[in-house]
């Protein structure tokens, strides 16, 4: 079945790929502290994904230039997570009306959000794309870990709108991201950064 409106959990529920990870406000780890994270894949192998709001100080131009005009406001390459730095993954969402399925170099995650492979034309796809984002590395567990920060509470898998991956937002996403969940939940967005300024 595809889901067009890109959901792809509940509150509370095990992640699916296209679901998000927000991060819990005591998850002070500075590769993840108040991100929000895309699942990409989710297996009893592991699971990986890539955080939407961390923007880096290097543009899409500058590293891939023929992607340039493609990419989302703003046209930085965003920090995907800490494993495999040097690997760019790029997620995009598919326009209205065209299957990814029949377009090469895309691969479905879930509803219009697709892995677009970066060795294909993007004159050939670009037409196809409302937006993309290129992302540095990725955030990767291993069998069984991601469950265990679950439990543990250091992450909040909520439903992902298919516009949370090319959001300007990259400020306030986790925040905003929370605020749409409805109470309890939509509390934790007014989490003080520091406890110590409450």
């Amino acid at each position: 079945m595809d889901d067009r409106s890109g959901s792809g959990a509940s509150p509370g529920s095990e992640p699916v790929p296209g679901s998000l990870l927000v991060a819990a406000p005591g998850l002070l780890d500075p590769n993840f502290r108040r991100t929000v994270i895309f699942m990409i894949e989710h297996r009893e192998r592991g699971s990986l994904g890539v955080v939407l709001n961390r923007p880096s100080e290097v543009t899409v131009r500058d590293v891939l230039p023929s992607w340039a005009s493609l990419s989302a406001q703003p046209r930085a390459v965003f920090v995907g997570g800490p494993v495999e730095a040097e690997t760019a993954l790029c997620l995009a969402t598919v326009r209205t009306g065209h299957d990814p399925a029949v377009i090469e170099g895309l691969v479905r995650v879930r509803g219009p959000v697709v892995l677009v492979d970066l060795d294909t034309d993007p004159t050939m796809i670009g037409p196809s794309l409302r937006g993309l984002r290129v992302f540095a590395g990725y955030s990767g567990w291993d069998a069984g870990q991601l469950a265990g920060e679950i439990d543990r509470g250091d992450w909040i898998v909520v439903p992902a709108l298919p516009d949370d991956v090319l959001s300007r937002q990259d400020g306030g996403l986790w925040g905003h991201v929370l605020r749409r969940q409805g109470m309890p939940l939509s509390l934790l967005a007014t989490y003080p950064a520091d406890v110590r300024q409450n």
